[in-house]
């Protein structure tokens, strides 16, 4: 079908190839990625120009952005995307807005109170990918939930382009939503310097933000010296699909998501062949409209097709994948969400393309990929605060609780934990 993979209900042990995602040797990307950390690690700024030469071959005049380039975006950006960041900023504050996290207070027993509190991060660094295309959105779903959370200072690594520029629309959209500093750097040794910290860029507490392999691998490196939001790759895309779904809709979101990046990965999973043939065809007549046509005939060489008679394989299938992106359009589409226990976001319905959730609908769209979306959540809310947990005893708490402390510290041979009670009963005592 169009080149495109089909697989008709393989088996259980087939499903691991079927699902596994196009890679680069991991010794390739480890041994570039651990390089240029090392590099930045001792050599700061200069590290960085040589780096970014050697692989962009240029360097700003000014790794900050100035203030006369801020001036300069505003004045090129159009009135009515100035509105659509507008509009997509107010949609994704709600949504974090309400994912606000209350204070636990709790009385435990008597004289025994305990109680948690969101304290927001310090310093967040946000990487924006640049590439083919200026992805603004992604300014929207990092920099907008960092200030909802409070966080003090929020800074940002972003590719630049070869007139040495950030894309303007970037660059508004990062004064909209309250970014303090951005820097014209992207690839590892954008996360290298935000993890370490430079003559110029500040070591920040946590990066944010997804990217190309290698940047992705650098944030697993760099989470030992800093905190990172997830491991967030190329993008992908699976739908669900029955005779309810309408094969225009469902190529237009596989395309959608091909346009990301040659790497980017489509996969339909559908309950018959007729299904899959139509959106094929779907595909080969939509493609060949759009101008990012080379980077999606090269997204589609790993694009997957997948007919199962089974729904519940179906499922089970989508829940093997676990993709960053999942569209259901497929009958009672809630009730087969409902069965989903791994996707990073999920889109219900005929009507609801993933490309509300990149832009404007109010969910955040960085998102856990590669099937991390089985263990890791996507950007929200939380991933900008730290909890911390309290507790006080009054002496009469202190006493009831002290049987328990006292057998348990002993039992596990740390007496001097017991004796931390022992001295305060002694005390107490002495005190009557």
């Amino acid at each position: 079908m169009q080149g495109i993979k089909v697989f008709k209900n393989p088996s259980r042990e087939e499903w691991r190839d079927i699902t596994a995602r196009m890679s680069v040797s991991d010794d390739e990307i480890n041994g570039v990625v651990q390089e240029i950390l090392r590099d930045v690690a001792s050599g700061g700024d200069a590290a960085l120009r040589d780096i970014t030469l050697r692989i962009d071959g240029m360097w700003p005049d000014s790794l900050m952005v100035t203030e006369e380039e801020y001036v300069e975006a505003e004045s090129l950006v159009s009135e009515q995307v100035k509105r659509a960041v507008d509009e997509a900023r107010e949609n994704v504050m709600r949504f974090h807005q309400a994912q606000s996290f209350e204070p636990i207070d709790v009385e435990i027993a008597q004289g025994i109170y305990c109680c948690q509190r969101a304290v927001a991060i310090d310093t967040v660094g946000l990487y924006v990918p640049g590439g083919s295309a200026p992805l603004f959105s992604t300014v929207i779903m990092l920099a907008v939930p960092a200030r909802v959370a409070g966080c003090r200072r929020v800074v940002m690594c972003t590719p630049m382009r070869r007139d040495g520029k950030v894309a303007a629309e970037v660059l508004y959209t990062a004064r909209r939503c309250g970014v303090d500093t951005v820097y014209k750097l992207g690839g590892a040794q954008a996360v290298a310097a935000m993890a370490y910290g430079t003559e110029s860029v500040p070591r920040v507490d946590k990066i944010f933000g997804p990217g190309n392999r290698y940047v992705m691998k650098a944030k697993q490196l760099v989470s030992a010296v800093t905190a990172i939001d997830m491991p967030a790759g190329p993008s992908e895309v699976m739908v669900m699909a029955d005779e309810t779904a309408e094969p225009s809709f469902v190529a237009a979101d596989m395309l959608s998501q091909a346009e990301h990046g040659a790497d980017s990965q489509a996969v339909l999973v559908c309950n018959n062949e007729l299904i899959a043939k139509a959106v094929a065809e779907e595909i080969a007549r939509q493609k060949a409209l759009l101008p990012r046509l080379e980077v999606v005939n090269k997204s589609l060489e790993c694009a997957r097709m997948v007919v199962f008679d089974d729904k519940e394989d179906m499922i089970d299938f989508a829940n093997s994948y676990a993709a960053e992106h999942l569209i259901i359009s497929m009958r009672e589409p809630w009730n087969v969400a409902a069965h989903i226990t791994a996707a990073g976001s999920i889109f219900v319905g005929n009507y609801s393309p993933e490309s509300a959730g990149d832009y404007a609908s109010g969910t955040n769209h960085t998102l856990p990929t590669s099937g991390w979306a089985r263990s890791c959540s996507g950007v929200n809310l939380d991933s900008f605060v730290r909890k911390i947990t309290y507790q006080e005893l009054s002496p009469e708490g202190l006493n009831a609780l002290s049987n328990t402390i006292m057998t348990m510290a002993e039992a596990e041979g740390l007496d001097a934990h017991a004796n931390a009670v022992r001295v305060r009963l002694e005390k107490m005592k002495n005190n009557e």
